[in-house]
């Protein structure tokens, strides 16, 4: 403890500085491992299957609840209901979904509240945990496919990155994508 008799008070500020610098440090660190989704709501996953056996045999894991991200495709809602429809992507270890050519399908969320389409744009990644519900039997391009429904329990919109170099950089040419 500084004395403030004793010591200086360029002391005193530069130990302040110090402590806010440390804060600040440990609190952007704790906010950057954190995930999308709550640990509450993970905690209520029950499908720890692929979503390819899901979707082919949606009936078998109704009740379930699964948790998956994707890229929305498209958003519709009205005054008292949403469904927005989404292209599977594999989810990272921050439960963010992996933005890029591999999909095991495509599925619906559905929710009882209006989500706005200009917040879950068409190309913008999403996570959701929801609540299996069936399926429905829709078009793609001439012909049907089945749509697994998911209701929302929570859904997480991810910002877009549009990054073109690593997130945080250490030194020279060490540096890390996120």
């Amino acid at each position: 403890m500084i004395n403030y008799e004793s010591g200086s008070k360029r002391e005193y500020v530069a130990v302040t500085w110090a402590i806010r610098c440390v804060a600040i440090c440990l609190i952007l660190v704790v906010l950057g491992c954190a995930t999308g989704i709550s640990r509450q709501t993970r905690s209520q996953v029950t499908y720890k299957g692929t979503f390819a056996a899901l979707q082919k045999a949606p009936a078998k894991h109704t009740g379930e609840i699964v948790m998956f991200g994707g890229k929305v495709i498209q958003t519709k809602g009205s005054q008292n209901s949403s469904e927005i429809t989404v292209l599977q992507l594999a989810l990272d270890t921050r439960h963010r979904p992996q933005d890029g050519d591999q999909s095991e399908g495509r599925y619906i969320v559905q929710s009882k509240q209006f989500l706005d389409p200009a917040i879950y744009q068409a190309g913008s990644l999403l996570t959701v945990v929801g609540r299996v519900t069936g399926s429905e039997l829709r078009s793609i391009g001439g012909f049907h496919y089945v749509y697994p429904l998911v209701e929302a329990i929570e859904i997480k919109p991810w910002p877009a990155t549009g990054r073109k170099s690593p997130s945080f950089h250490f030194g020279i040419g060490v540096g890390t994508w996120l």
